[in-house]
């Protein structure tokens, strides 16, 4: 799907007045959370939500004034009981949507940079001075906590906000075995983007994987064409050292957030000795997760891969 902020800048260059609404803040448990996206053109038509349905039809009532005379609006909308069962929620709340007109409070400059980063995945974040006129792109590196958790929000200061805009997570699983076919609808459920490779056809089949992406190559070769970066985990499942290895050896080198080995400990230390004659020293390979997943006590292929999600989304969203 196009990202609200791509489809923004097309439009725009369509010739369409386009207003963009973002979600600043919210209840705690509503269905859009801060940082939510609805553009919003001249006519009134619309793509993306604020807030799941109930407060759409006012914030494109106030987005239409506001192309008209290119200010922002800081709106807040007290959402009742009734209103917030309707979508979705136990019990309503407050949320508040900043909406801009572009080219007007937001700068067409801005958002050619933004849509232009997000388009190429890379991670960024629309700064917005809620109190004034200044808006600007950074990178991930102005807001690491904030990238970490994939969390717009107010600084301290309360006036500065931050959209983060992050690349898809991705999860590449080396071995089409049992526990992968638990663990790959597991992580898309958890927005990650499965990539499995196994070079045994037998095993990487659509019918064992119905929907899902299939690289029937050696980890290696495969691993050096999908360049796992920071928004990727990489799972080697398959516990026969002529897949599993060159599998971890290609990801020791890149910047993947996660390296999970299936294997016992006995497995493992044949495993750091074979790493370790291959010139991988302790800094290096203190990143591998083995025996993979946290120690739920499972034992199916199922409890495994909740086991392995579970320490997956902790190394994710934990502190370094």
């Amino acid at each position: 799907m196009t990202h609200p902020l791509e489809l923004a800048r097309d439009w725009h260059a369509d010739g369409r007045a386009v207003a963009v609404a973002t979600v600043i803040e919210t209840w705690g448990s509503a269905p859009r959370g801060v940082g939510s996206l609805m553009v919003i053109d001249g006519d009134g038509a619309m793509e993306g939500s604020v807030s799941g349905g109930c407060v759409e039809g006012a914030v494109i009532v106030e987005a239409l004034e506001a192309l008209e005379d290119g200010k922002p609006r800081l709106l807040e909308y007290g959402v009742s009981d009734d209103d917030a069962f309707a979508v979705g929620l136990a019990c309503g709340g407050r949320i508040r949507v900043l909406v801009e007109p572009v080219g007007g409070a937001m700068p067409v400059e801005v958002l050619t940079a933004l849509a232009a980063r997000i388009a190429v995945k890379e991670a960024v974040a629309y700064v917005i001075d809620l109190d004034g006129p200044d808006r600007r792109a950074e990178g991930a590196e102005a807001f690491p906590d904030r990238f970490r958790l994939d969390r717009s929000g107010v600084e301290e200061d309360g006036r500065t906000f931050v959209a983060i805009h992050t690349p898809p997570l991705r999860m590449i699983v080396v071995g089409a075995v049992h526990i992968a076919q638990a663990l790959v609808p597991m992580a898309r459920a958890c927005g990650f983007d499965p990539i499995l490779i196994d070079p045994r056809g037998v095993f990487g089949t659509a019918a064992r994987f119905p929907g899902e992406t299939i690289r029937e190559d050696w980890p290696d070769a495969a691993l050096a064409e999908l360049a796992p970066d920071s928004r990727t985990a990489v799972v080697t499942l398959t516990h026969d050292p002529k897949l599993d290895d060159p599998a971890i050896i290609a990801t020791l080198g890149t910047p993947a957030f996660y390296l999970g080995c299936l294997g016992s400990t006995r497995t493992h230390a044949k495993r750091m000795d074979r790493l370790r004659a291959a010139g991988f020293g302790a800094e290096a390979t203190r990143r591998i997760h083995a025996p993979v997943g946290l120690d739920l006590g499972g034992r199916a292929p199922a409890e495994i891969a909740v086991s392995i999600m579970a320490q997956i989304v902790q190394t994710l969203r934990s502190p370094s």
